[in-house]
């Protein structure tokens, strides 16, 4: 409300210093509450889509290919591009391949494990088939924080074949980076300090109103190279000194985004919204045994964080194997997640893994308590009984 009525265009330094230098002292804050090394140099934009894209745009620059200058188009001698992510990585990372000119032949994506995980020896193999056949790996896109699942990718080992092979590490944490703040989470967050840019949402599990999407990286001159362009009514005295954050991305006008989530901080510090969120994971670890235990709903994927993905199977047998064929299920969950929401009460989305139909149900308010996740059970479970009888 703020920022929209002071209209603030926080594009150069001197359009807006105190935007400016705000959002260089709130994302320092962050990135210290996220255990990320000093290094990390961070820009807000909207969304992930964006903040992704424009950590592509650095990797496709750091291969030193003159594309920045010379373009992609009609030229000799340069080789086609590649980049890597897991079957499971969010439909933003192909977006913006197409958008960066490698199209979607230009994505390769690396099988999963039996968790959603990326398959590190695949994703090995298809460099050096890649190598091979005279294709450029330019980034991997690895993800903490699945979007269908929330699965975590093997990060520190993804980071030493990026090392081996000189490519740039791109980490999707949009979701789920927000749980680095809790110091017994980072396991989960092994490696991610050795990436060459990470994407965290603050408005996704941060509390923060959207739009609040943070781009950290490692090598920020890299990521100014491959945007900055200031023609002279945009040149001012004081550029050398300090940060004009229209060099860091695809806008040049910028909303005041840091104000939101200076004010979400200082609101509930680091401790609040640490607890919060273990508060969120305990919830989601409770209905997971919860729906464990029911004879006639059946957990697809682990739940390292809030997220839960699941189904209704009923008289499912002790090993897990449906006494009904997949279809017949897939059908029955469908009406199901139709027949929830119809409720007004709740609200949950799907996904499909290997066929499965998944009902998935996040919990992630700064409001919500016990009592709204059991109460959004009891609606699912009365639900699914009148669907069966």
């Amino acid at each position: 409300m703020l920022s929209s009525a002071l209209n603030v265009n926080a594009m150069l330094w001197k359009t807006s210093p105190s935007a400016t230098e705000l959002e260089e002292v709130v994302l320092n804050w962050l990135r210290q509450m996220l255990g990320l090394p000093e290094q990390f140099d961070g820009v807000i934009n909207d969304t992930a889509s964006v903040g992704s894209l424009c950590a592509m745009a650095a990797a496709r620059e750091s291969a030193s290919l003159q594309i920045r200058e010379k373009g992609l188009a009609g030229r000799s001698g340069l080789p086609r591009l590649r980049l890597y992510t897991s079957e499971e990585a969010h439909s933003s990372i192909e977006k913006a391949a197409i958008v960066l000119g490698l199209g979607q032949e230009g994505v390769r994506k690396i099988p999963t494990d039996e968790a959603f995980r990326m398959d590190v020896n695949a994703l090995e193999k298809a460099v050096k088939d890649d190598l091979g056949a005279g294709i450029k790996p330019v980034c991997v896109v690895a993800t903490i924080g699945t979007t269908s699942t929330t699965s975590v990718d093997p990060v520190k080992e993804i980071s030493e074949l990026c090392r081996k092979y000189g490519i740039w590490l791109h980490v999707d944490a949009a979701y789920a980076g927000a749980a680095a703040i809790i110091p017994e989470m980072h396991s989960l967050f092994a490696g991610w300090e050795t990436a060459d840019s990470i994407i965290v949402n603050p408005h996704k599990w941060l509390f923060t109103p959207i739009d609040c999407s943070v781009l950290y990286c490692r090598r920020p001159e890299v990521l100014k190279q491959a945007f900055s362009l200031t023609p002279e009514y945009l040149r001012t005295t004081e550029a050398s000194e300090v940060k004009n954050l229209m060099d860091y991305g695809v806008s040049l006008g910028r909303r005041f985004r840091a104000l939101k989530l200076w004010m979400v901080i200082r609101s509930l510090g680091r401790e609040g919204i640490a607890n919060t969120l273990k508060e969120h994971i305990s919830y989601a670890h409770k209905l997971a045994e919860t729906i464990e235990a029911h004879p006639n709903f059946q957990l697809l994927a682990p739940v390292p964080f809030s997220t839960l993905v699941f189904r209704f199977c009923p008289n499912k047998s002790v090993n897990g194997n449906e006494s009904r064929a997949d279809l017949e299920i897939n059908n029955l969950n469908e009406k199901l997640l139709e027949a929830v929401n119809e409720t007004g009460q709740v609200f949950l989305s799907h996904t499909k893994l290997r066929g499965k139909f998944g009902i998935r149900l996040a919990i992630g308010n700064l409001k919500t308590t016990w009592e709204d996740v059991s109460s959004a059970w009891e609606i699912i479970e009365k639900k699914a009984t009148e669907l069966w009888k």
